[in-house]
Formats: C-alpha cells, sequence, structure tokens
C-alpha cells in the first residue's frame, strides 16, 4: 500500500473518531489498557526486585540466626556444665558447714566443761557443783517468750530447791551483760519460776563488762580483767 492509501486510512480512522461514538470510544480504551499493561510491566518488574531482595535479605538473616541458635547452644552447654559443677560444690559446702556446725557445737559444750572445771573451787564455794550443771535448751517457736522459733540455751544448776543460770564465756564484753540478763529473764518465764542468781563466768572479761554485771545483779567469776583500750 502506497502514501495514497496509508493517507486515506489515517483520514477514514480520524473521522471515525470525529463521527463515530463508539468507535472511539473502543479506540480510547484500548489506548488505555495499553497504558495499564505498560505500568504493570514496569511495576511486575520493581515487585521482582523487592522480591529478589526480600528473598536475598531473609536468606542473609536465616544465617546470622542459625549461627546466634549454634551460639546459644554452646553457651546453654557450658552453663549447664557450671551449674552441675557449682551444684557439686554447693554440696560439698553444704556438708562441711554441717560437719563444722557439730564440731563447733560439741567444741562449744567442751569448752564451757572445761572452763566450769577451772573454777571448780570458786563454784563449789557458791554451792555448784561443775558436773552436775546442765544445758537448758528451748526453742520458742510460736514466740510466746521471745521471737518466733529462736533459741534459748543457759546452763542451768539446780540444788537444794535453788534455782542458778548460768553463761560460760571465753571473753565476756559489755553486750555479753546485756544478752545474759535479758536471756535470764526470759528463762524465768518459761520455768515459771525466779532464778536465785545469775552466774557468768568467763576465762578473761573487760572492765566495763565488769562493771555492767554488777549494775545488773550478775554474779562473775573470771580469770583476768581487761582495761579499756587507751
Amino acid at each position: 500500500m502506497g502514501s495514497t492509501g496509508s493517507t486515506n486510512l489515517r483520514e477514514e480512522i480520524l473521522k471515525l473518531l470525529e463521527e463515530d461514538r463508539e468507535f472511539r470510544y473502543a479506540v480510547a480504551g484500548l489506548l488505555g489498557y495499553r497504558e495499564v499493561l505498560e505500568r504493570l510491566d514496569r511495576h511486575g518488574e520493581e515487585l521482582r526486585r523487592l522480591r529478589e531482595d526480600f528473598l536475598a535479605f531473609v536468606k542473609e538473616n536465616e544465617r546470622r540466626w542459625e549461627e546466634a541458635f549454634r551460639r546459644f547452644e554452646t553457651i546453654e552447654k557450658i552453663l549447664a556444665e557450671y551449674a552441675k559443677i557449682l551444684k557439686e560444690h554447693t554440696d560439698n559446702i553444704m556438708k562441711i558447714e554441717a560437719t563444722l556446725g557439730r564440731l563447733g557445737g560439741r567444741w562449744g559444750r567442751n569448752m564451757e566443761r572445761m572452763v566450769l572445771e577451772i573454777f571448780r573451787e570458786v563454784l563449789e564455794k557458791r554451792g555448784i557443783e561443775p558436773g552436775r550443771v546442765e544445758r537448758f535448751e528451748y526453742i520458742d517457736y510460736d514466740g510466746k517468750f521471745y521471737k518466733r522459733k529462736a533459741r534459748i540455751e543457759v546452763g542451768v544448776y539446780v540444788h537444794d530447791e535453788k534455782l542458778y543460770l548460768i553463761e560460760v564465756k571465753s571473753l565476756a564484753e559489755y553486750e555479753d551483760m546485756e544478752h545474759f540478763h535479758d536471756k535470764a529473764r526470759i528463762v524465768e518465764k518459761i520455768l515459771g519460776r525466779r532464778a536465785d542468781k545469775s552466774i557468768l563466768i568467763a576465762v578473761n572479761i573487760y572492765e566495763d563488762a565488769l562493771k555492767r554485771a554488777k549494775e545488773l545483779g550478775i554474779d562473775a567469776i573470771y580469770g583476768a580483767v581487761i582495761p579499756p583500750e587507751q
């Protein structure tokens, strides 16, 4: 077809566009679809790139998470081993502490007996036989006399219907006098009777503690008085 034919075709199309409303709408629709398709093509390419970038991101982070999980698993194994070791050490420490506690209790009682024997002559002059001094122990579970579950311990000697409360110390300090005085009052409440005498026996006693003992009415038996520090 020559240029004349092309010209005639264009003129015919233009004429149809001007005169034929349905033809004009049909062409407009085709042109619109083409634009839409072009846009879809462009967006499709963008979506493809986004999808590829997203998949690459996920893949990269999957590697990172896998590495992180591997490290966490290693840390968990190490912590589990440390926990086992710590438990073994804790169990051993508890056994040692329990053993020392028992030994300490026996040593404390033996020390008391030894101190009582050292002062046997002085005690016998007061009518006390050291071998007959008993250990009084009471746990105040309900807090009726002192504090809930408090353990009260003191030496007790009963003779000729007289009650003596005895405390033994290797070294007696000011606070020991206060504590023994308060404890003696609690024991009196527990036993339901007043003690005839409170006696504190110490290998050594601080000067201020001896003075406080006299103020509180405690009979102090001692080996040496330690003067206050200058």
